[in-house]
């Protein structure tokens, strides 16, 4: 089993940044493709960014595209999401999500995920 815990939330204005931690404990965590998803006040949780087991291959969604960067450092069992000029729009609930193994089965999708973090909250203020 996978535990994992989100951090780094917060209130920020727009244009800011923030950088958000995910540690994985309970197994190997390098055996594990992760992803970023996240949700907004009534509607459905999005694809936000995914990243291989070795970092090598790393995709995100059109909306953070050029804004926001996914990584991981599997020394530490971490994956990051760092989010750079903030819109009032990413406003969400942020979750960390993993694979049950190295590789996507369908990375954008949340099915493709057993594992999940609590999440942590995004405020982006205008």
């Amino acid at each position: 089993q996978l535990q994992l815990v989100e951090s780094g939330g917060g209130l920020v204005q727009t244009g800011g940044s923030l950088r958000l931690s995910c540690a994985a404990s309970g197994r190997t965590f390098s055996n594990n493709a992760m992803g970023w998803f996240r949700q907004a006040p009534g509607k459905e949780r999005i694809f936000v960014a995914a990243i291989s087991w070795s970092g090598g291959i790393t995709y995100h969604a059109d909306s953070v595209k050029g804004r926001f960067t996914i990584s991981r450092d599997n020394a530490k069992n971490t994956v990051y999401l760092q989010m750079n000029s903030l819109k009032p729009e990413d406003t969400a609930v942020y979750y960390c999500a993993a694979s049950a193994s190295r590789y996507f089965t369908n990375y954008g999708n949340t099915a493709g995920y057993p594992y999940w973090g609590q999440g942590t909250q995004v405020t982006v203020s205008s």
